[in-house]
């Protein structure tokens, strides 16, 4: 089974919203009807994450508007074009990945549900490599060093790491990788919330420290677009 990451971009003129509800509508149904789709998450930005617009870092030009998380049996382009053919329908322009996803943290704490809104919010991250950076080094400073700092200085109850292997429909930025990690809903627009230390000034400001200290060996804050999005689980993955 292969992992494929979509980014999705509204129709000219289009709402984000009129895009979720098309996605929601008509695009799922039809995705989970095609024999290849094992597993199906929607990462979209919409009402329930206004609260994170704050959050919010866009460095692509237009912002992506969408993400779409799809298992398949195999991602080969021929197997794959009917997907592809689903997408292209729904949105203005598509890009998509083949990623090698690592669960650092699954969601035992508020597991999604088939067909509904996962609890809390999902912070959709995509990372260039920095060009100071060869890429085995890039990687060791991500995965091995940032990687526990992530988990002991932030409330996430899913930790997602994407490390992407290629592109398979080439969008307007390469990228390296793309995180998921999801957050309670305070963590929107409260940093100590974020940084799992309510009502801790001195935690948080220690978290804060650790976590921006370890991004900055392997994210250069300029090339990284951080999007605020709810996740939708549509099929789980067996």
């Amino acid at each position: 089974m292969e992992k494929v990451i979509y980014a999705l971009w509204r129709r000219e003129g289009e709402s984000r919203e009129a895009l979720n509800e098309r996605l929601l509508a008509e695009t799922a149904p039809k995705l989970l009807a095609l024999p290849n789709v094992r597993g199906l998450r929607f990462n979209l930005r919409d009402k329930d994450v206004e609260r994170a617009n704050g959050l919010c870092r866009p460095v692509t030009d237009p912002e992506i508007d969408a993400a779409i998380q799809i298992w398949l049996d195999v991602s080969h382009d021929a197997f794959r074009a009917p997907v592809d053919a689903i997408l292209k329908d729904a949105a203005q322009d598509i890009a998509a990945w083949l990623v090698l996803q690592s669960s650092v943290i699954p969601n035992t704490r508020f597991p999604s549900e088939e067909g509904k809104r996962t609890a809390g919010w999902s912070q959709f991250c995509f990372l260039q490599q920095p060009d100071h950076l060869e890429y085995d080094q890039w990687r060791y400073n991500w995965q091995v060093l940032h990687t526990p700092v992530a988990i002991d200085t932030q409330d996430n109850f899913e930790y997602l790491q994407n490390l992407v292997i290629r592109p398979l429909i080439e969008g307007p930025i390469r990228y390296v990788a793309i995180v998921e990690e999801c957050f309670p809903d305070d963590a929107m627009d409260d940093p100590q919330a974020f940084f799992d230390a309510r009502g801790d000034q001195a935690k948080f400001e220690a978290n804060l420290q650790a976590m921006m200290d370890s991004c900055a060996r392997f994210i250069d804050q300029t090339r990284i677009d951080v999007l605020p999005t709810s996740q939708y689980e549509l099929r789980k993955v067996n």
